[in-house]
């Protein structure tokens, strides 16, 4: 089966929103086996809306559409589809009844045009919205599967993974099991990767291989078909086998995991604690950090040294490396990392120095950044970077070096 996404909203195209649906709908059909070869967004105008859906029909056997279900006069999807099917849209008694009582619930006045979100066409399987009003509905017109999903991600996402896996595995009449395993590399461009795995690529049909690359990471999807729940994760195991022979030492973790998840499991797996001195990343590292649910508790504090007063007043850097070795310098973020562990009584201390742009700093080109690592017990190390790209990509990349160059020493320190 080969799907098309269409995406509806003038917002879309204004950049007022980002259509993340999209993206999260194309993992899922990919699950399921169902290649999906395009992505459309339209606005809010039924004769355009009528244009791509006579297009997708060209290429496509499943068309999803997510948004213009809702109850003002731009919500025009599932009027313009039904004119399309030469179908009627019948009150959905269930649906009407939730929204009723979402009204009563909330203890708000529900207006008339608020009925026309329990609207479904007719003879489609409806599929119960239960995080919002708008039922999503599944309709067959023979030669293809049309879908309406709701537009806001919150109730799209647990509609679709509730409702309509299940309704379009079934209408696939396939019982193999579907396995993926997304493992995440770091310290290594999709380029390069994929230049070192090319052959297992191209020679793997089951399981297939996805490559994606996102803020300086890459990661690759894995997804395998079988009858057998086991002989599936088996050919996934083999697959990752022959993948990590290659590029094994950029791995750091599977599916849903975050460089900066993998750092605090495993300083609180070492019983330790952590401080951070922050020039060029202005808190950013800390801020990550504990966005970590059960990460308060390992941090120990910080400290923005912007300036370099707070540098030599606060942290006690030396007005020697100062003045003779520059506040971007290995010296400087070496004395950064120690010194604010010590400053906080951490048995870790991270340091970030460097210049971020839009202008030189010191002679340093924009992207020259020094990074320091203090572990308790062992001796300071820095990194230096050579990064390219905006203020805004580098502070970010920065963060992300930061935890891979600490997880590496952590790790190292373990196996000392």
């Amino acid at each position: 089966m080969n799907a098309e996404i269409i995406a509806v909203g003038s917002e879309l195209l204004l950049g007022q929103i980002v259509n993340t649906n999209a993206r999260f709908l194309s993992r899922q059909l990919a699950e399921l086996g169902i290649n999906v070869f395009y992505h459309t967004v339209v606005g809010d105008n039924p004769e355009r809306l009528r244009s791509v859906i006579k297009i997708a029909e060209s290429r496509s056997d499943l068309i999803v559409f997510t948004g213009g279900l809702g109850p003002t006069k731009d919500d025009l999807t599932k009027e313009t589809i039904a004119r399309h099917l030469g179908k009627e849209l019948v009150m959905d008694e269930q649906a009407l009844e939730s929204i009723q009582l979402y009204f009563k619930r909330t203890n708000r006045e529900m207006t008339e045009n608020n009925k026309k979100q329990a609207l479904v066409l007719e003879d489609a399987q409806v599929l119960p919205n239960e995080h919002g009003m708008a039922p999503g509905m599944i309709a067959d017109s023979g030669r293809h599967v049309f879908m309406l999903l709701p537009g806001p991600p919150n109730e799209m996402e647990p509609m679709f993974l509730k409702h309509a896996f299940p309704a379009l595995q079934s209408k696939l009449g396939t019982e193999d099991v579907i396995v993926s395993r997304v493992l995440h590399f770091f310290g290594i461009g999709e380029a390069m990767l994929e230049t070192e795995i090319e052959d297992i690529i191209d020679a793997q049909s089951n399981p297939t291989i996805a490559p994606l690359a996102s803020d300086g990471e890459v990661t690759l999807r894995l997804t395998a078909k079988h009858s057998q729940p086991n002989t599936a994760m088996m050919l996934i195991n083999e697959a990752e086998t022959k993948i990590l022979e290659r590029v094994g030492e950029y791995f750091y973790g599977y599916d849903d995991t975050s460089l900066m998840y993998e750092l605090t499991k495993l300083i609180k797996e070492s019983s330790m604690t952590i401080s951070a001195a922050e020039s060029l990343t202005g808190g950013m590292f800390q801020e990550e950090f504990t966005s970590i649910p059960g990460a308060g508790g390992l941090l120990k504090g910080g400290v923005v040294c912007y300036t370099n007063e707070v540098k030599a007043e606060v942290l006690k850097v030396r007005k020697e490396t100062i003045d003779n070795d520059g506040v971007v310098s290995a010296q400087c973020a070496a004395e950064l990392a120690e010194n604010v562990a010590s400053l906080t009584n951490a048995d870790i201390g991270i340091s970030f120095t460097g210049v971020a742009g839009p202008d030189e700093l010191e002679g340093n080109p924009v992207g020259t950044v020094y990074i320091g690592i203090w572990i308790k017990g062992m001796p300071v190390q820095t990194e230096k970077l050579n990064l390219g790209g905006t203020r805004a990509a580098n502070r970010v990349r920065t963060v992300k070096y930061g935890c891979h160059f600490l997880i590496k020493a952590l790790k190292e320190t373990q196996n000392a």
